[in-house]
């Protein structure tokens, strides 16, 4: 009796086995089947099952199984996680690895995705969810707003960044009230001050349109804009939202201060609009401290002036007022011929004392004062805006320092 050596590391243990007899053939000395693989004495063996090592470790799992189970819990891609989840199965079953489970979850949860993204493409819920998402990503608190509404802003401040803004009624105190908005041009972004720039440009320009009556808007409110930032910029925001507020430190605002075409009658409407004319060309005036420094300037300025009042004088005259009106809208028309001939004058000044004696005599014709009477006939407000927070003019409704609320 013999006993077989102890098992190496590369000999599986087992029963002995003896030597297969094979028969000899009719025809010859008997074959023997070809035998691969480690050989020994006592007969042929099989190789270590797949997955055996000298330190027992586990088969590698799959790493598509993985990912489709992340495809599948996050929903973005559930094509791509399905597709994956059956790729790994086979690989699994072929390869004998782990991850069978993920592979399944995987599929699974993908395969609901894709069934839910079908169906709100084919109810159109896909594009109205996406939409929402890139508004809601383009304009952030500016397109929340609209002309005519009020809010308050985080921390009552007008300043700084906000990402959202609370609407209230314009009849209680609030902090803002928009008057109009614009979309900037599409491109790279500009720059916070182009933007900025641009801003207080076209909002400065268009509160006329929405507050009609300069008079009527309190001298410690100003304009304020919620620009895009960069980030937004990149989400494709481009709008500007202009809006009034005080610049009085924790100020507010009470009512609305619109006042257009949608509130005012007729005849205030058409004495606004010819007041305007004038004030646009009193804005156009040369930036230089002194007139000295740009006589040309101020003498191309005080010729702008001058039609201006010929404008606003011709458009007085050719309303047809009410009875009570006429006769004070009639002296308030000669009073911008006689500041009209000055200002005529003073564009022709042959050095700088004429243009100053010219200047004084028209600008003086100009005294806001003496459109009170036509004023108070229409029903406007009658009192002038104080002196440091408006450019003067028979109406003059200037700008003050205001400010930027960026989104």
């Amino acid at each position: 009796m013999s006993i077989p050596p102890p098992p190496g590391p590369h000999q599986p243990q087992g029963p002995y086995q003896p030597p297969q007899q094979y028969p000899q053939g009719p025809y010859g000395p008997p074959s023997y089947p070809q035998q691969h693989g480690p050989q020994s004495s006592y007969g042929p063996y099989q190789p270590w099952a797949q997955g055996y090592s000298p330190y027992n470790q586990p088969a590698p799992v799959n790493g598509l199984a993985i990912t489709s189970l992340v495809f599948g819990v996050l929903c973005c891609l559930p094509g791509v996680g399905l597709l994956l989840g059956l790729i790994a199965l086979r690989q699994i079953g072929r390869r004998g690895e782990r991850g069978k489970g993920l592979a399944i979850a995987g599929s699974v949860l993908s395969g609901l995705g894709l069934a839910v993204w079908v169906l709100m493409l084919a109810t159109g819920g896909a594009s109205s969810f996406w939409e929402g998402v890139k508004e809601g990503a383009r304009h952030g608190a500016s397109s929340s707003l609209v002309k005519g509404e009020c809010f308050d802003a985080p921390g009552g401040s007008l300043g700084g960044e906000t990402y959202d803004v609370d609407r209230v009624p314009c009849s209680g105190e609030h902090d803002g009230e928009v008057f109009a908005s614009f979309r900037l041009k599409d491109g790279d972004y500009p720059g916070d001050d182009p933007v900025s720039g641009t801003a207080d440009k076209r909002c400065y320009g268009l509160q006329d349109a929405y507050a009609m009556d300069g008079w009527a808007v309190p001298d410690d409110v100003d304009v304020y804009y919620l620009t895009p930032t960069e980030d937004s910029w990149s989400a494709g925001d481009r709008e500007v939202t202009c809006v009034f507020g005080s610049v009085t430190e924790g100020g507010n605002l009470t009512g609305s201060l619109r006042n257009d075409e949608t509130v005012l009658d007729p005849d205030q409407v058409a004495y606004l609009k010819a007041a305007h004319v004038l004030n646009a060309a009193l804005a156009t005036a040369p930036d230089t401290e002194y007139v000295e420094d740009d006589l040309p300037g101020h003498k191309q300025w005080a010729g702008r002036v001058s039609a201006a009042l010929a404008e606003q004088a011709r458009m007085l005259r050719g309303n047809e007022w009410s009875a009570g009106t006429v006769g004070k809208i009639t002296a308030l028309a000669g009073d911008l011929d006689r500041a009209r001939a000055e200002w005529a004058k003073a564009a022709e000044a042959k050095d700088l004392d004429a243009f100053y004696r010219h200047y004084d005599a028209g600008l003086g014709l100009l005294d806001p004062k003496k459109a009170v009477p036509a004023r108070g006939a229409l029903g406007l407000e009658t009192t002038p805006p104080a002196d440091e927070k408006r450019d003067g003019g028979s109406d003059g409704s200037g700008s003050g320092s205001g400010g930027a609320l960026a989104v």
